[in-house]
């Protein structure tokens, strides 16, 4: 049995609101009605339950605005303009280009729902559950009730409107002890003729000393617009460790709104990789709960944006034991009109003595009508830690560009070089080669 304890919903704050329910905010309780009327698949009871709490808690939430401190720079107001539906796609008609470290080890899932024809798991270790949650074994499912929608951050409007309305999840079990070198590829596509909305989500649980390396890619399966809204739990039991890496390369007409929820026991090692590319309007909210001493995080995030995109890091990391360490690394490239954002926070409260951390954000603009907003945090009651943040925002400089050039390197070319050598730090951190090659070669293109 996993050995981390999940923090279970308050379910006292829920009844207390449920006596008072109100459909607060008439966008959420048109998106949640559209779901539900034409979702004909009962999930079993105990799922049921679950998504019954998280409809009534986002019935009883409001959409956030610029008046909330934490969406003052992200603006929702194009998304509130759109009428989102429900699409069945033809899967006949997509095409997914496997990487080949993940040929065999790959689930494929449609607006939110698995897809068979286009997945493989044939190669897969013993120890390893990889599956979707339909198809959850029996003998995982009292298990998986313990996990799934039980992370911290459980009622934040966009998690609890997935929580209600998608339709599947992937999930991802690791066995006590197990070791696993295969790399799992999950790939979220989101396709349809008119506005979709899209639900992927993910279950991972790591127990103790196990160690598993995964892929989420979301990517379109069709131009046009749509709403992917994500939401990825990870659970890492003592001694395990767990490496993560996001692709978000979603439609340039999109809106993609995610969280990550990481539980950290004690002496567990987690490591996010974060790549945004796509999507008109993006964010990621990244949280990280320590629930035992001496943890290590590593964060490694890059957004490379033209046009008039939007890319919103947001992340928080709860330190609160003591000999936990962690660094992150937050880069955005910003061409054209394009607009990033960062706000990341650390809490150290005071029994979370000896711990290192470090924050760096760092922003490459490449416009003069390019734009950042960079907020690094750090709150610390402890007295006995090494703890430091910074941001830095820059252009290209003339005199770098003329140096190259004075080398025989054209204009051009001198440019592509700075971006790729400002890009690459994060990118070569990517443990799978053929996905850190076809990055290389976007940045290339950028």
């Amino acid at each position: 049995m996993v050995q981390v304890s999940p923090s279970p919903i308050p379910n006292s704050n829920v009844a207390s609101l449920m006596s008072t329910l109100l459909d607060r905010d008439s966008y959420l309780t048109g998106l949640l009605n559209t779901v539900e009327t034409q979702n004909v698949t009962l999930p079993p009871s105990w799922l049921q339950d679950v998504k019954k709490t998280a409809a009534n808690w986002v019935r009883h939430s409001t959409l956030p605005s610029n008046r909330d401190e934490e969406w003052r720079f992200t603006d929702l107001s194009a998304l509130k303009k759109i009428n989102f539906t429900v699409a069945t796609t033809n899967v006949e008609t997509l095409q997914v280009a496997p990487l080949p470290e993940t040929a065999n080890s790959r689930l494929v899932f449609v607006n939110g729902i698995y897809e068979p024809k286009l997945s493989s798991v044939s190669s897969l270790p013993e120890g390893i559950l990889v599956t979707n949650l339909s198809k959850l074994p029996v003998e995982y499912t009292e298990k998986t009730q313990e996990y799934l929608a039980q992370a911290e951050g459980a009622l934040e409007v966009f998690t609890a409107l997935n929580t209600a309305i998608a339709p599947d999840a992937a999930v991802i079990w690791v066995s006590k002890n197990v070791i696993v070198d295969t790399v799992i590829h999950l790939v979220f596509i989101s396709a349809g003729e008119n506005p979709v909305i899209s639900q992927p989500r993910c279950l991972l649980v790591a127990e103790t000393g196990s160690q598993v390396s995964f892929v989420e890619e979301f990517v379109a399966g069709s131009t046009g617009t749509y709403f992917a809204n994500a939401v990825t739990e990870i659970w890492i039991a003592e001694n395990a460790s767990v490496n993560h890496t996001r692709l978000q390369n979603d439609s340039t007409e999109a809106f993609h709104i995610g969280k990550t929820a990481v539980t950290q026991a004690r002496h567990s090692r987690y490591t996010c990789n974060t790549i945004a590319l796509g999507a008109k309007l993006s964010r990621h909210n990244l949280e990280i709960l320590q629930t035992g001493e001496q943890t290590e995080t590593t964060l490694n995030g890059l957004a490379m944006i033209k046009g008039e995109q939007t890319a919103d890091m947001h992340s928080a990391i709860a330190l609160n034991y003591p000999y936990g360490v962690s660094n992150q690394l937050q880069k955005n490239i910003v061409g054209d009109k394009a607009h990033a954002i960062f706000n990341g926070k650390v809490f150290v409260p005071k029994p979370a003595q000896e711990t290192n951390a470090a924050q760096l954000n760092r922003n490459l603009l490449l416009s003069s009508k390019s734009r950042v907003d960079t907020k690094p945090q750090l709150e610390i009651t402890a007295d006995n830690v090494k703890c430091a943040h910074g941001a830095t925002v820059s252009q290209l400089e003339d005199d770098e560009i003329f140096y190259l050039q004075s080398r025989g390197i054209n204009q051009e070319d001198s440019r592509n070089l700075l971006i790729n050598a400002f890009a690459t730090e994060i990118i070569n951190n990517i443990p799978v080669n053929s996905l850190r090659d076809n990055l290389l070669k976007i940045v290339k293109q950028f």
